[in-house]
């Protein structure tokens, strides 16, 4: 180990002033164990660093053939290498220029070793959660009912909370609140989504149930819903109840409930009395969904007709209530809408764009904003995506956007 007169000997060699230095010495030397690939250096922002140090946790998630992505409980970061030309060294204790200059009485030699070395450390950029492979993997089993044979004897994989945050790269609240946005339920301890007819059915009998009653849209009372409703949950709920399965088995009452969640807002009266005011803008866009789902193309004029005949006495429909879902023609005579769902579309930027531009050579910007929104990272703007990944040209007075590169 080097003396206080080998150091001094070095400064002077090396022709430096000790009093522009600080009295404290390191002397670093490599331990046992030390070396490169053994520690990895993660960079944080602050807000992480707090969360850490509050005893949260940090999770990477990806399969292997998957980019890495590190989740918080909320948020979801992107994991680059980021090398650097100057070497990291990892020294336990090591203490900072700031705590020695604090420290008079450290002006003796500081011994310290170094545990480890790299040349890169991973840097983290926050990200779009990659949430399309959730509806994918639910959507291979959907729930058509529990008096359902196919259900019951369906081999398909099941997924519970554990099995979704071990496969899909976001954090847990995003992840939970996709399934809300899906309309995903627990039944018998997995998480399903409805099959489309069946949900259909479901809101059906809801829908029927309000305008028997004349109930008021916005005051849909849950208690006489169940009560009304739940004569026709199938009759061998009750052999499924004396299994004794170790997860619950969802009744048809329960479903309902789940039905008003999914197309209402839930609130309670001063008595206490739990009610639903449903949704308009949703209720009238699956009904639309349901007309568009067989047909390649509808005359729009007649879709029109036939899905305001659809809906519920007392809601109106809208073009503006399909945004993401269905696109209309405008080109074609007669015009014509047909179903696009956003949720079928890539995930990746560039797939995005592509897939659009192969359906439509040139979009405006109002038609294209609902398949691209979702794509913005934070405090990106819809402008922002298409002057990176589109060309603007103006077409009879209005502008219009098309493909950066060739699509074939």
């Amino acid at each position: 180990m080097r003396s206080r007169a080998e150091v001094d000997a070095t400064l002077r060699t090396a022709k430096l002033n000790p009093a522009e230095l600080l009295p404290a010495v390191h002397c670093l030397s490599f331990g046992p164990q030390g070396g490169a690939g053994e520690c990895c250096l993660l960079q944080l922002e602050a807000g992480l660093c707090a969360e850490l140090e509050a005893g949260c946790s940090l999770v990477i998630r990806g399969e292997k053939d998957e980019q890495a992505v590190l989740c918080s409980k909320d948020k979801t970061y992107d994991v680059k290498i980021a090398d650097t030309s100057n070497m990291l060294l990892f020294i336990p204790g090591c203490r900072t220029p700031e705590e020695l200059n604090a420290d008079q009485a450290s002006c003796n030699i500081i011994h310290s070793q170094i545990a480890g070395f790299s040349n890169n450390y991973w840097e983290l950029r926050r990200c779009r959660p990659k949430l399309k492979k959730l509806r994918k993997l639910l959507m291979e089993d959907p729930y058509e009912g529990p008096d359902s044979a196919k259900d019951q004897t369906s081999t398909v994989s099941k997924y519970t909370t554990e099995d979704l945050l071990s496969l899909i790269q976001a954090s847990e609240e995003e992840i939970l609140h996709q399934l809300q946005v899906i309309g995903a339920c627990v039944i018998e301890g997995y998480w399903r989504v409805l099959e489309f007819d069946y949900e259909m059915k479901l809101l059906n009998h809801v829908t029927q149930l309000i305008d028997s009653e004349s109930w008021p849209f916005n005051k849909v009372p849950l208690r006489t819903c169940l009560e009304e409703l739940g004569p026709l949950e199938p009759t061998d709920q009750e052999s499924l109840h004396n299994l004794r399965l170790p997860f619950k088995v969802l009744s048809l009452q329960e479903m309902i409930e789940h039905i008003l969640s999914s197309y209402g807002r839930k609130y309670s009266d001063d008595a206490g009395e739990v009610y639903f005011e449903m949704r308009e803008d949703k209720i009238c866009r699956a009904i639309a969904q349901m007309l568009l789902k067989n047909a390649v193309k509808f005359n729009l004029s007649e879709f029109h007709e036939v899905w305001q005949q659809s809906v519920p006495e007392g809601m109106s429909t809208s073009l503006d209530q399909l945004k993401g879902l269905a696109l209309v023609d405008k080109a074609s005579r007669p015009e014509t809408i047909f179903l696009l769902k956003v949720e079928d579309l890539p995930e990746d930027n560039q797939e995005r764009f592509n897939s659009l531009f192969s359906i439509r050579e040139k979009w405006t910007e109002v038609d294209i904003t609902p398949y691209i929104q979702d794509l913005c990272a934070e405090k990106q703007t819809v402008g922002a995506l298409l002057t990176k990944y589109a060309r603007s040209s103006v077409q009879n007075g209005i502008k219009v956007y098309n493909s950066r590169r060739p699509i074939s």
